[in-house]
């Protein structure tokens, strides 16, 4: 399954990221595919760590995305939510 977002540019911003981009579609592509690409590595390392310490656990998943698909995590907004005060 994949995923599409959209976002909206001023022409000025636009106009700026032409200047420092070949392919401003290319460029977004490319910052948020290599951000994921960094939370996997993250989220995938911390759930190693914990089933390597998990004696119930036998067996760890050779999929990175498999053991990140599974992973119990909160996503960002939870996590935010749970700290912000009321």
């Amino acid at each position: 399954m994949a995923t599409n977002y959209t976002t909206t540019l001023t022409d000025s911003e636009k106009k700026a990221m032409e200047y420092v981009a070949v392919s401003v579609q290319d460029w977004a592509d490319n910052a948020l595919q290599n951000r994921a690409r960094q939370a996997i590595d993250e989220i995938y390392n911390l759930e190693v760590a914990r089933m390597t310490a998990d004696p119930e656990i036998t067996s760890i998943p050779a999929d990175k995305d498999a053991v990140v698909l599974a992973a119990n995590i909160d996503s960002a907004a939870t996590r935010e939510a749970a700290s912000s005060p009321e």
